[in-house]
This record gives structure tokens, C-alpha cells and sequence, in this order.
């Protein structure tokens, strides 16, 4: 009987540790996916339109403010009493309405991105999905999270790419939109470190 379990436990554990180095891992720099999705370009552009809609109102409101701001100053002494505490509280809403809006349009903003990027990162999430059913992993990690990945890990970026319909072309146009981004961040911080040393 004790033969049988002995022959057993070591069948068990030869299966288990047979079936641990079968596992196939899959890593995968989502960020970097995201950033060459040819859809990106699209909602980032309609969401900075969308942005540049609310600026130009809230401009429109601060120089309503300004203005008449300037004519209450500049009719101040010329006031009664009770005309000057009418303009006061009427700078006093206009300002909080500017607030209201400011506050408005911040959520607004979050709720257009989220609008916009989620069918993206749907995209991505059922691509990974596909392909780690298709290819048979275990785990697909996102790399741009993780402090440690080993070797042993394949990068699936390329299968999940080409899944999405994502082109060469695309990645390497990303890769030199941020080389010429970090170029010029670099020349910007050269220029203002030249200017502070003076």
C-alpha cells in the first residue's frame, strides 16, 4: 500500500512539474500598442477639437469678466452705492459661473477621452485575448506595469499587432514622432539650462 502512494506522489509530481514548464508566458508593452494604433490619431485630434470648443468658451467668458471688470473700475467714483453693489454681484456670478464652467468642462473632457479611447482599449484587450487563446498562453502581461519579466517570456507585441491590422509603417512613423518629440524636449531643456547658467 505504502508502494502505491509513493508511486503515486511521484507520478503527481513528475505531471506537475511536466505541466509547469509547458506553460507558455506572453508579455506585451500595451502602451506601446495603444501608441501606434492608426485609431488613436483620430480620437486624440477629435478630443483636442472637443478641448479647443471648451477653451474658446471659457475665453469667451474671462474677457466678458475683463471687460466688465475694467468699466466698473473705471466708473467706480462716478457709482452710487447701490449701482456699484449691482456690478459687484454681477462680477461676483459672472466669476462663479466661469468657475462652474471650468469644473463642467474638466468632467466633460474625462467623460469625451473615456468615450473615445475605451473602444481602443477594448480593441487591444480582445486582440491580446485572441491571441493568447490562439497561440496558447497561460498569462500575457503588460510589460509597461511589471518591474520583471524573464527571458522565458515571449513578446507577443507583434502577433497582437498584426492581429489589430496594425502596419510596419505605422510603428516606425510612432517610433519617429517620438524621437523628433524627445528631441525637441531635449533642446528645450538645453536652451533653459544655457539660459539659467547666465
Amino acid at each position: 500500500m505504502k508502494r502505491l502512494i509513493k508511486i503515486s506522489l511521484t507520478v503527481f509530481f513528475v505531471f506537475c512539474l511536466f505541466n509547469s514548464y509547458s506553460q507558455k508566458f506572453g508579455h506585451i508593452d500595451a502602451n506601446k500598442l495603444f501608441s501606434v494604433m492608426p485609431e488613436k490619431g483620430k480620437a486624440t485630434e477629435e478630443l483636442q477639437g472637443y478641448s479647443k470648443q471648451l477653451e474658446d468658451e471659457l475665453m469667451k467668458m474671462q474677457d466678458e469678466l475683463k471687460k466688465k471688470y475694467d468699466e466698473y473700475q473705471a466708473g467706480t467714483d462716478k457709482m452710487s452705492d447701490l449701482i456699484k453693489q449691482t456690478k459687484e454681484k454681477e462680477l461676483q456670478d459672472l466669476n462663479q459661473r466661469i468657475q462652474n464652467y471650468q469644473q463642467q468642462a474638466q468632467q466633460d473632457l474625462q467623460k469625451k477621452e473615456q468615450e473615445l479611447m475605451q473602444p481602443l482599449y477594448e480593441k487591444i484587450r480582445k486582440a491580446i485575448k485572441d491571441v493568447g487563446e490562439e497561440n496558447k498562453f497561460m498569462y500575457i502581461y503588460d510589460t509597461s506595469i511589471l518591474l520583471y519579466y524573464s527571458n522565458d517570456s515571449k513578446d507577443v507585441f507583434d502577433l497582437v499587432k498584426n492581429k489589430l491590422g496594425i502596419k510596419d509603417e505605422d510603428v516606425k512613423k510612432m517610433e519617429k514622432k517620438e524621437k523628433e518629440s524627445k528631441d525637441a524636449k531635449d533642446v528645450k531643456k538645453d536652451t533653459k539650462d544655457t539660459k539659467g547658467k547666465k
